[in-house]
């Protein structure tokens, strides 16, 4: 994997380098896709300037390749702009020498029409030459061109970042009138229009001094040989010394060349086409076209390679299933649980954890309690639960007799408790025997005589 920049930006592999700069294909880990990213090294202020103003050109045309973001990271930065593969007009000059005139005014024509938008921004490249210029890998379809690098271009209206005397941009697609150190304009930028058409027609670099001399001292020259005359009067315009007599917009020879066109004569069938290759070449290791290869996931385990599955446990036995029964719930007027309370039952009507069905056991018959000791109270007796459906009786000791009422499934009603019904016969209350109650009261009174005693002696 390459190096994150600003941990969004991952360099893949150099794709060229620049005055300012090496160009990398990266990939944007925001946006899923590769870019190009231009990296500076800040080796100065003036350098870093104007890598500042080229990030700032935000022209959206398809025929400008201008810069998209920008990013910075420890003494290092960079802009990203799209990734075109075609490789420039240089390349494309170095697979097919010089090109045919009507594959020229279609190029020609799509560098017009981006170097009208640029100016329409008010910005002067400075620095049209083939390198500059970039081609989308089309194959044999119709080419599509783009103009790049702004590292040097301005705005008419900002202050320029050399002396007067000196000039800025690549030697031979210089104007006549840069060289005398004028401010610069739009017409400079036609100029080196001119100069590349040239370079595309002739299959080299033009001697452009000897070309302006030959133009001050002759006038405009006659069509160079594989030249059209109609296309030739466009570059004439484009390529005079003085630049009041040259095209002073980029729409005006556009136009001037959509009527050249027309007069151009018709391509020869057995003629070549002009294919443009990918020029960048194939993704190192690591990358696809989707972006960075992520390793490959462990394979899964296979049945024979799988552990034995742990048994599964045994069922519980009645008896242990049976003791989460809620035993209150005979206890309520219907039999069971109001709904909400104890275990989940068939019918929904309990909550929690559904357990299955219990089997009903027989009561238990009840065992003899232990002799009560005689200091003792006695205590209640231990009787099984009786079914709902079998009528209440009470089993307190020294009770009287009731008579049974039957009980009645009736929903659940909270009423007031009932006043005790009147016995005919008041039955003894319990107490304790005479041995323990005997004793209690010797104490206690010897307890309230000692206490009065204490009074009496403060």
């Amino acid at each position: 994997m390459g190096e994150v920049f600003a941990g969004r930006y991952e360099l893949v592999d150099p794709v060229g380098r620049g005055g300012a700069g090496a160009v990398w294909r990266a990939w944007d880990r925001r946006r899923r896709r590769y870019v190009a990213a231009k990296v500076l090294q800040q080796s100065d202020a003036h350098t870093l300037l104007r890598f500042v103003r080229e990030q700032a050109v935000r022209i959206d045309h398809p025929h400008v390749l201008a810069p998209a973001s920008w990013a910075a990271d420890d003494d290092k930065v960079l802009f990203t702009m799209d990734l075109v593969s075609g490789g420039s007009l240089a390349h494309l000059i170095g697979d097919y020498g010089p090109l045919p005139p009507r594959f020229v005014c279609t190029l020609l024509d799509q560098l017009l029409a981006g170097l009208a938008a640029v100016h329409a921004e008010g910005v002067v490249h400075r620095d049209i030459k083939p390198a500059n210029i970039l081609m989308e890998a089309t194959g044999s379809g119709r080419p599509h061109l783009r103009l790049s690098d702004f590292g040097i271009s301005l705005r008419k209206d900002e202050p320029r970042l050399t002396e007067t005397n000196y000039v800025v941009g690549t030697p031979g697609y210089f104007a006549p009138e840069q060289m005398m150190g004028a401010e610069p304009d739009f017409p400079a930028d036609l100029f080196a229009v001119g100069l590349v058409a040239l370079y595309l027609l002739e299959g080299s670099k033009p001697d452009a001094r000897a070309l302006v001399e030959y133009f001050a001292a002759h006038g405009t020259p006659s069509a160079p040989q594989g030249t059209p005359e109609p296309l030739w009067q466009v570059l004439a315009g484009l390529l005079q010394p003085n630049p009041q007599n040259r095209f002073r917009t980029a729409t005006g020879a556009r136009k001037a060349l959509a009527s050249a066109v027309e007069l151009l004569p018709e391509p020869d069938p057995d003629e070549e086409p002009v294919e443009v290759f990918d020029q960048i070449g194939p993704l190192p290791p690591g990358f696809a076209e989707h972006g960075p290869e992520q390793p490959e996931p462990a394979p899964a385990p296979t049945t024979a390679d799988a552990p034995d599955p742990a048994p599964a446990p045994a069922p519980a036995p009645a008896d242990e299933a049976s003791a989460f029964a809620w035993e209150g719930a005979a206890q309520w007027p219907s039999g069971r649980a109001p709904t909400g309370f104890g275990p989940a039952t068939a019918d929904g009507s309990g909550r929690g954890v559904a357990f299955p069905p219990v089997p009903q056991q027989p009561p238990t018959p009840p065992t003899q309690a232990p002799a009560v000791p005689a200091h003792l109270p006695p205590r209640y007796e231990q009787t099984p639960p009786t079914p709902a459906t079998a009528p209440y009786t009470a089993h307190y000791p020294n009770a009287a007799a009731q008579p049974q009422v039957p009980f009645q499934a009736n929903p659940f009603v909270a009423s007031a408790p009932a006043a005790p019904a009147a016995s005919s016969a008041s039955a003894p209350r319990p107490g304790p025997p005479a041995k323990v109650a005997v004793p209690v009261l010797l104490v206690a009174l010897m307890c309230f005589a000692v206490g009065i005693w204490a009074l009496t002696r403060t």
